[in-house]
């Protein structure tokens, strides 16, 4: 299996917020948001594996700007990194002005997906070489996010995780 690089797996949605998406404030609802970031992440977990692919865990969300009624939004999203069956996707959400069209990053999050076959049984995904700076950082990052994590649910011992006590020593 041929190693990838992220921008294989590059997802981009653009929408427009409509009055029906949105909260008593007219901003766009946190959970139409993850709805958007969700289908981005599973199209670029997709396109990496080129299998059907499952959400496992939203591992990180950030909220840092709201979202006006209508504003043109874009989610971007490809994958940090890959494991045996698992794949990390990074997600960016921007917002553009109207005048100006500069782009403000409103959101962001870490999804994983795991590749399966007809039956949902895990399959193998190919491995990714990530090429920008921020690839590689996300790269770098991926393994001790999910290292912290398995500790988190129990499934790994935290004497196990080699990558987070890296951080510590």
């Amino acid at each position: 299996m041929n190693p990838k690089t992220p921008k294989d797996s590059l997802t981009i949605l653009t929408d427009m917020v409509l009055p029906g998406e949105t909260n008593a404030l007219n901003n766009l609802f946190g959970g139409e948001i993850l709805a958007r970031m969700d289908r981005a992440s599973s199209i670029s977990a997709q396109r990496h594996s080129r299998r059907i692919v499952v959400t496992a865990s939203v591992n990180h969300v950030a909220f840092t700007k709201a979202v006006p009624v209508g504003s043109v939004v874009t989610v971007e999203s490809k994958v940090s990194r890959a494991f045996r069956s698992s794949m990390e996707i990074f997600v960016d959400v921007w917002i553009e002005d109207r005048e100006s069209q500069e782009r403000t990053k409103v959101n962001e999050g870490i999804y994983t997906f795991v590749a399966v076959d007809r039956t949902g049984t895990p399959v193998k995904v190919p491995a990714i070489t990530p090429e920008t700076k921020l690839e590689k950082e996300r790269y770098e990052g991926a393994l001790r996010r999910k290292q912290l994590s398995l500790v988190l649910s129990g499934k790994m011992k935290p004497s196990e995780a080699t990558e987070l006590k890296k951080l510590f020593h």
